[in-house]
């Protein structure tokens, strides 16, 4: 493995702080990306233990963002018409916003972190509040195979492929389809989207690294879709390599090409992206000192895992950001790791309360800027990073 980033040291991303335990010392790692040639593989090198990052206070909700639930609705209208699958395993099923579109019957949820594992159980849809194991899937698929695998932004967040992959064979009908949905790492370095790093994306996933290790397992993608979600997400749709009944789409060889073009086989192309990150640092600090200096009140709008790795990274605290605006309830009065700035509940942004609103959450922009319609308007702006720094 080789590395190419150095983004500093930084809390965990998704451990926001009680008022009372703020003079408390955080505990931070050095969060440092590397690739691996033989396999493609970018990853973070310093990983922490999945107990410390999910666990039964895990405040990331996906029924809490109308993007998500849409895409989750879309693709269950799909999976339906094509796919017709009678029985429907989730790995990661967070508080139910794709299972939520099945009928409780023919659909299991996987979700250890039992908060949210709680939602759905008291909706009646059957959730193991448990993490993703080849003992759990033989327990669950005891009686019946899964004809359908699902699993969206979690396969990411999981170290051990071994466990994984063995664990999705063996609960997988011989005819059966796993639907996996991450960010695309050509998207990230298209975007210099460095915030896709983090304590939790222990991966972020090419087409050519994903193909090097579904064909260990035996597996193989035969149609992707890319997406808006997250960024910039690729839905791969895979089978079993004995299973000759979905024919591999031309789109999987065009998907190899632009990334093999862009370069994401080569470590040059990863030493590229790092010096990108470091000018778009400068930038950004820029931004803050010189509307500071004129006196500009400014808040932060998502107060993101992806918003704390830029900015810890870029050392950007209270002395810029009064406070952040959230939805999820979890997050209400807590303060962000490391910056320790405030979060508060989210209200309609006004002109007359910031003249400048750092976007945490930029993944969701379109979403946003329809939501802020009026501030915007009147003449509010917005501080992006992605994909470079600048006011809009």
């Amino acid at each position: 493995m080789k590395k190419f980033l150095d983004l500093g040291l930084q809390p965990l991303a998704n451990s926001y702080i009680k008022k009372r335990n703020l003079q408390l010392k955080e505990k931070k790692f050095k969060l440092t990306i590397g690739f691996n040639p033989k396999n493609y593989l970018v990853s973070i090198l310093n990983t922490v233990p999945k107990e410390k990052m999910f666990n039964n206070n895990y405040p990331y909700k996906s029924s809490e963002s109308k993007t998500m639930q849409k895409s989750f609705r879309d693709l269950s209208h799909k999976i339906k018409k094509s796919f017709n699958p009678k029985f429907i395993l989730e790995i990661g099923s967070n508080d139910g916003a794709f299972i939520k579109n099945f009928n409780r019957n023919h659909i299991v949820g996987v979700e250890p972190c039992k908060n949210l594992a709680s939602i759905t159980k008291k909706i009646n849809y059957k959730t193991y509040a448990e993490y993703w194991s080849l003992n759990l899937a033989k327990k669950i698929t005891k009686k019946k195979k899964a004809d359908l695998i699902y699993s969206a932004n979690t396969l990411s967040h999981i170290k051990n492929f071994n466990g994984i992959f063995k664990g999705i064979t063996g609960a997988l009908s011989e005819k059966g389809i796993l639907i996996l949905e991450d960010p695309s790492l050509l998207e990230c370095l298209k975007k210099v989207a460095y915030d896709q790093f983090y304590c939790e994306h222990i991966y972020v996933f090419s087409t050519i690294a994903l193909k090097k290790v579904l064909d260990k397992f035996k597996l193989e993608i035969f149609d992707i879709e890319n997406t808006k979600t997250h960024g910039g997400s690729n839905r791969y749709f895979i089978k079993r390599q004995s299973n000759k009944y979905y024919k591999v789409k031309n789109k999987v060889k065009k998907e190899i090409i632009k990334e093999l073009n862009f370069g994401l086989n080569k470590f040059s192309t990863y030493k590229n992206f790092a010096l990108k990150v470091k000018k778009s640092k400068e930038k950004l600090v820029n931004i803050f000192k010189e509307s500071k200096n004129k006196n500009f009140k400014i808040i932060g709008y998502g107060a993101t895992a992806k918003s704390c790795t830029v900015l810890n990274y870029c050392g950007i605290g209270r002395e810029y950001i009064d406070y952040f605006y959230d939805t999820t309830s979890f997050k209400i009065n807590k303060y962000l790791p490391g910056s320790k700035i405030k979060i508060k509940k989210y209200k309609k942004l006004k002109k007359s309360e910031a003249q400048l609103v750092f976007l945490g959450a930029w993944n969701f922009r379109e979403e946003i800027f329809k939501k802020e319609k009026l501030f915007i308007k009147k003449g509010g702006k917005f501080i992006t990073h992605v994909p470079y720094p600048k006011v809009i």
